[in-house]
């Protein structure tokens, strides 16, 4: 069962970052996320905004993500590309699973694809993992973005 969060769920929202920045630093990708992203003051935000979803099976939390309606500043621009449409979109940001449920990213992508069926997302260049899983799961690669920090990353886009 896929929810949208609340502050009653902070604690397992942040145990699931911790495992997945964890995961990602083991995996060949230590500084997309580093020690502390995404900070408790971005979290609240997404459940203050009801865009920060949780994933449950048996009552348990395995997966955290954001999901925004509307245009995203990041994705404004576009290089060694270019996006497949320019009609309204949601962007999935942030997605984190403590790795105890398989499949978590695909039921992401169909909890999402049900709201709005064009997505966009992205992801830092040493994260493998979930490049793969983003262009197995239907995406299309379009090109770079860069985020608020000026850093690039790798962007999809899909239309249903």
């Amino acid at each position: 069962m896929i929810r949208k969060a609340n502050i009653d769920d902070m604690p397992e929202i942040l145990r699931i970052y911790s495992a997945a920045r964890q995961f990602m630093m083991e995996n060949g990708n230590p500084t997309q996320w580093g020690e502390s992203y995404p900070q408790k003051s971005i979290l609240l935000e997404d459940i203050i905004c009801g865009q920060l979803f949780i994933e449950e099976i048996e009552g348990k939390a395995h997966g955290v993500f954001a999901f925004i309606l509307g245009e995203d500043p990041s994705y404004h621009a576009i290089v060694d590309g270019e996006w497949l449409s320019d009609s309204p979109y949601g962007t999935i940001h942030r997605v984190a699973s403590d790795g105890r449920a398989k499949g978590f990213m695909k039921r992401t992508i169909d909890f999402c694809s049900r709201i709005t069926p064009h997505l966009r997302i992205d992801t830092h260049g040493n994260n493998g993992i979930m490049q793969h899983l983003i262009i197995k799961n239907g995406f299309t690669l379009c090109g770079t973005i860069f985020v608020s920090d000026g850093s690039p990353r790798i962007a999809y886009e899909k239309l249903d």
